[in-house]
């Protein structure tokens, strides 16, 4: 039997870690990034995996879902023993206070961070519906959207929208048969690009500054491979989906 993943963001980070992690014989996965992975292919190749990677730009995504639905409808469902789709892309807009933010990047940002999933989400859970494996939706959420932040308003509010639409979206799934499991997950604070350029704003512009530039320096950041593989290890525990919105270090 076949475990099937599909994955945004997995060009890089903690995205790229975890579909590294996921590469196994037994493993269909389906990846979704702006660029393909080179070394990704070589090491599934390797490892007797099936994999398929996806240039997109998620800040379109609408696209994406009628290609979904194909790439899934084309799948042998009894050979599947589980469908887990993973929303993990993400991006910040500019670290500036709304006032002087750009349109194009606050779009971008709330496009990818929660648009995005909520339209691939809907596209997943159709054309598995009449699907007798194990679904799951694991979105990957933020402390960022729990807490709020100065010049952050897009990124923490993509991160609360994502938050709360998995809550609904529990609410859906549990009347259903074979309904998905589903979890917002915080996955701690991850060493990867999107810190760089946290702790290397401007501190005029972004008053937290220095806190991210101490997470630094202080050894307290978990390398994107840590991360991955503590996300993993809550994706296939036994109550996955029992707390629609959690954080993976409780």
């Amino acid at each position: 039997m076949t475990h099937l993943y599909i994955i945004t963001g997995a060009s890089r980070g903690m995205g790229l870690a975890m579909a590294q992690q996921l590469l196994s014989p037994s493993h269909r996965l389906l990846c979704m990034s702006r660029h393909v992975s080179a070394g990704l292919t070589d090491e599934a190749f390797q490892a007797g995996a099936d994999l398929t990677q996806w240039s997109a730009d998620l800040v379109d995504a609408a696209p994406l879902t009628d290609r979904l639905g194909q790439w899934l409808a084309a799948q042998s469902a009894p050979g599947i023993a589980s469908a887990t789709l993973i929303n993990n892309a993400g991006v910040i807009a500019g670290i500036v206070p709304l006032r002087a933010a750009d349109p194009l990047e606050l779009t971008r940002s709330l496009r990818v961070g929660l648009e995005a999933p909520m339209l691939l989400t809907a596209a997943f859970l159709a054309a598995t519906q009449a699907w007798t494996a194990t679904r799951k939706v694991l979105n990957i959420s933020s402390g960022l959207g729990r807490r709020p932040m100065a010049s952050q308003s897009a990124y923490c509010a993509a991160k609360a929208g994502l938050d709360h639409f998995t809550r609904c979206l529990a609410q859906d799934e549990v009347r259903q048969a074979n309904g998905a499991r589903v979890c917002a997950l915080a996955p701690g604070v991850v060493d990867t690009d999107m810190q760089v350029q946290l702790r290397n704003a401007a501190p005029a512009g972004f008053p937290d500054q220095a806190s991210f530039a101490q997470l630094k320096q202080t050894g307290q950041l978990t390398s994107p491979q840590d991360a991955a593989a503590r996300v993993l290890a809550y994706l296939h525990r036994a109550d996955f989906g029992s707390q629609p919105v959690a954080d993976v270090r409780s």
